[in-house]
């Protein structure tokens, strides 16, 4: 499962009429939009050197229409493209000059006039949707929660009335548009239309596109033919054959139209708007929400599982999201794996994804009745709680997704998963692997779920524990576990919860339990009084095959409490900081798209944007679709040596790249140096056209909340110079930002930093070698980084003094302090920090002052390969 979805190859907007340019077939004419009153220079169908266009595609975002009329057209004595029409009067003896009686020509009529005008307009309407869903380039348009039925007119109004753009449906967003040929078969003949119908076709198709929230403009008006008809004269309907007639003649016309979501706040004048607001269309407009549309569930809690390999984290997650039991094999997990090797092997080696809601007790998940996909739990938690779970891997040769569940999705909660039977049942089926059958016998001796839970405690991460396989369990295990977890979560100054219920399993999966949300809620309470959720870690024993415990998992992700709302001033205020961007979006996964989407105002194989998208999460400000961002940071420009990541290579030990000489060092430091502003190319311009949250397509993306975005790079650099027609290569740890208006006011741009300093309480990290290499994790940076210093903290030093006499005046040099039965000696050690400058070694990484850093040794000592340091910039140099 994936954060989102999307097409990688969707269909082009590109039209039929145009054609690569041959000199032999004459001139191109060129494209030219047209204003509302369809005023065109007349277009001869010699210009385009065709007399038929292709056949319809049924798929893509082309239609061809004979007519949008909502009424029957006139009947024509003549007309010259009769005879290309499938199915026309061609088979008909031609009409006798002297019969009084004329043999009418019938042109796409047969049906409409039994069709109500409100019925063939609302027809008409839903398939303009789904043309438009055609050509979403940058995320999957299906939604199973249903389309939108727009609000169509009465058939009393006036198809020249002006109308008001309605609210863009969900999806559309990301739409390039739909092409309609007007006048056209379905075969591609050009039959064309009188002027009169085209105008009132061109009117309803403009209906259309306003009900969608879309504009409508004209690329081309080609006369195609003639035709004759006769009409009545005077104020008779002409049903008399006495009435008087008149025989007249015109031209026939053919023309194409494009249809684009709107993408103006709907604050600016409005180009269609209604003169009154009293006029019946006025409706349309009326009763929306604001075009800026978030999230339709507020409450979003963002989860981290993670443990072990073989804990069972998977197989949770499946029992979490499904509603059903496992067989005690892991089939529940299954639906979960993205590659074939992980089913082989039974070990997770990604990050998947699942969504649980909760509303008034209910738990909304693929057992609801209503679920299909994840736009169904969207809707149905709009007033309650929505949890996003991911399940990362345990194996330690996976430790980069591992610490980027933790680190680079900033989850809200974690959710250690540890089995509750030990070693004792390695022979049973489904029985957790020890780490020598993990790591192989150099393991012996290694305990991988101590250093999961060491590492999610020295992270301080808001932590519950989860005990799985309750029913391999033995009382020597239960034993070993419990004592094992509540001596570290005690030594970390944390308080552990066990939650218990008398319910012996889960047996409705619909609802959660009024005992399991009361158990939850004492623990709840505890930690608001103390206002610390590091304060209290929940402790849940639960089984995937019985069902116990599964309902008080449910009931702990629907009353955890969550953080605070993310802002730019958590970490060090604005005067530390003024380069600080007015929105911050972390990239944690990319999706690079074919950037050979051409509109239907281009030739056919002219590139027309660079598209991409994006998913990480917005660390604080808001998104919205239209906003001018930019992207970086990008290697310089000329040097491409440097564009590596820690995923594009693995060496020895577990460092990101080869140890470099120490010429290599100096170039990588000398390119460095150089002022972020100063370097070209470092950042990139782009637009916002697509915003989905957590599948949900959205208009506005607000901080702390998880999502997918589609962007279009602006085609000029900046000397003015077409880029070339390919996608900027974007990795993990690259940023989406929008600049604060001091930044744009000082002309300030943001600071890419080629090292920092950083603080830690951990004196061991003095154990790190100078000219030594790290792999460092902040935030979505996973870099290569050499130790340039390591010294005591210069902030400490400057209050040793003053903490000493503090001490001396409350205790003796010689005496000891006992407090809570506790040894402890005067010693300024014990509070110390450790100071240690970095110094990148592949990219220019943008690193926010006063975030949390983890820094892993490349030749670690430690077997389990999660060992490490953590601690806090402090200082970034550029």
């Amino acid at each position: 499962m994936s954060v989102f979805t999307f097409d990688p190859d969707p269909p082009r907007v590109a039209s039929p009429w145009l054609k690569p340019v041959d000199p032999s077939n004459g001139p191109v004419v060129s494209v030219r939009s047209v204003s509302r009153k369809w005023a065109v220079e007349p277009g001869l169908l010699s210009d385009y050197g065709v007399t038929k266009l292709e056949a319809e595609p049924q798929d893509g975002p082309t239609e061809y229409k004979l007519h949008l009329l909502l009424r029957p057209r006139r009947n024509y004595e003549r007309t010259s493209t009769a005879n290309r029409i499938s199915g026309s009067t061609q088979s008909r003896p031609p009409p006798d000059p002297k019969s009084s009686k004329l043999a009418p020509v019938l042109v796409g009529s047969s049906t409409i006039s039994i069709q109500t005008r409100q019925t063939r307009l609302e027809h008409l309407t839903t398939q303009l949707l789904w043309r438009l869903q055609q050509s979403c380039p940058y995320h999957s348009s299906s939604a199973a929660g249903g389309l939108v039925v727009p609000q169509l007119l009465d058939e009393s109004v006036s198809l020249d009335s002006q109308v008001q753009l309605a609210k863009l449906p969900p999806g559309l967003e990301a739409s390039r548009g739909a092409l309609y040929e007007i006048g056209v078969a379905d075969d591609g003949t050009l039959a064309g239309l009188t002027k009169d119908e085209m105008d009132e076709s061109l009117s309803t198709l403009r209906i259309m596109a306003a009900s969608l929230g879309c504009a409508m403009k004209v690329l081309r008006m080609v006369t195609v033919g003639d035709c004759e008809w006769v009409e009545a004269i005077g104020p008779e309907d002409g049903s008399s054959p006495l009435a008087p007639h008149t025989r007249r003649q015109t031209k026939l016309w053919v023309a194409e139209a494009l249809v684009t979501p709107d993408l103006s706040p709907r604050d600016a004048p409005q180009k269609l708007s209604l003169q009154s607001k009293s006029h019946p269309l006025s409706r349309l407009g009326e009763d929306l929400d604001t075009p800026k549309q978030g999230p339709l569930t507020v409450n979003q809690l963002r989860v981290t599982l993670t443990g072990p390999t073989t804990s069972g984290k998977s197989t949770l997650l499946g029992t979490l999201s499904t509603g059903t039991r496992d067989n005690g094999r892991g089939n529940c997990r299954l639906s979960l794996l993205k590659h074939l090797h992980e089913v082989a092997s039974g070990v997770t080696s990604s990050v998947t994804q699942e969504l649980v809601g909760y509303d008034d007790g209910s738990i909304i998940n693929y057992a609801h009745s209503g679920v299909e996909d994840w736009i169904d739990i969207h809707d149905f938690t709009k007033a309650g709680r929505l949890v996003y779970l991911l399940d990362s891997a345990g194996h330690p040769r996976y430790r980069r997704t591992i610490l980027r569940g933790l680190v680079g999705w900033a989850p809200h909660w974690t959710i250690l998963c540890l089995a509750a039977d030990g070693a004792d049942s390695a022979s049973a089926a489904g029985a957790t692997s020890s780490a020598v059958d993990i790591l192989g016998p150099a393991a012996a001796g290694v305990d991988l779920a101590s250093a999961h839970l060491d590492l999610c405690l020295r992270l301080r991460l808001p932590l519950a524990i989860v005990v799985t396989k309750l029913d391999l369990a033995t009382k020597q295990s239960m034993t070993g576990i419990l004592n094992k977890l509540l001596s570290a979560i005690k030594g970390a100054g944390r308080v552990p919860a066990i939650l218990r219920t008398n319910q012996t399993s889960h047996t409705d999966t619909g609802h959660v339990s009024t005992a399991d949300l009361e158990a939850v809620k004492r623990v709840v309470d505890s930690m608001a009084g103390s206002e610390d959720l590091l304060s209290v870690v929940p402790i849940v024993l639960t089984s995937a095959v019985d069902g116990r415990g599964i309902g008080l998992v449910h009931a702990m992700l629907q009353s955890l409490p969550l953080p605070p709302r993310p802002t730019s001033q958590d970490f060090v205020g604005a005067a530390l900081n003024p380069e600080q961007p007015a929105c911050l979006f972390h990239i944690e996964d990319k999706f690079s798209l074919p950037a050979t989407y051409s509109l239907a105002t281009s030739i056919a194989d002219q590139h027309t944007d660079l598209g991409t998208v994006v998913a990480g999460y917005l660390r604080f400000g808001t998104l919205s679709i239209g906003d001018r961002v930019i992207i970086g940071p990008f290697p310089p420009v000329g040097d491409e040596s440097r564009d590596k990541t820690p995923d594009d290579a693995s060496g020895a030990d577990g460092l990101s790249m080869s140890h470099p000489s120490s010429t290599e060092l100096n170039r990588i430091a000398v390119k460095n140096a150089v002022s972020a502003s100063a370097i070209k190319g470092e950042w990139h311009s782009a637009s916002i056209v697509s915003i989905r949250n957590l599948r949900l397509p959205v208009q506005t993306l607000t901080a702390g909340q998880v999502g997918s975005i589609g962007m279009i790079f602006e085609a000029l650099g900046e000397s003015g110079k077409v880029m070339p027609a390919s996608t900027p290569r974007l990795r993990k740890g690259m940023i989406v930002a929008v600049p604060s208006e001091h930044m744009v006011a000082t002309g300030l741009s943001l600071q890419a930093a080629s090292g920092l300093t950083a603080v830690f309480e951990d004196a061991e990290v003095r154990s790190l070698a100078t000219g030594s290499l790290v792999n460092i994790y902040v935030a979505s940076v996973r870099a290569s980084a050499r130790v340039v210093r390591v010294s005591e903290s210069k902030h400490q030093q400057d209050e040793s003094k003053l903490a000493t006499e503090d001490i001396d005046e409350m205790f003796s040099l010689s005496e000891d302090a006992n407090i809570d039965g506790v040894k402890h000696t005067q010693s300024i050690e014990m509070a110390s920090e450790v100071e240690v400058q970095l110094e990148l070694l592949s990219n220019r990484e943008w690193i926010e002052l006063g975030s949390r850093i983890f820094i892993q040794e490349g030749a670690s000592k430690d077997r389990s390969v999660l060992g490490g340091f953590v601690g806090k910039v402090v200082e970034i140099m550029e």
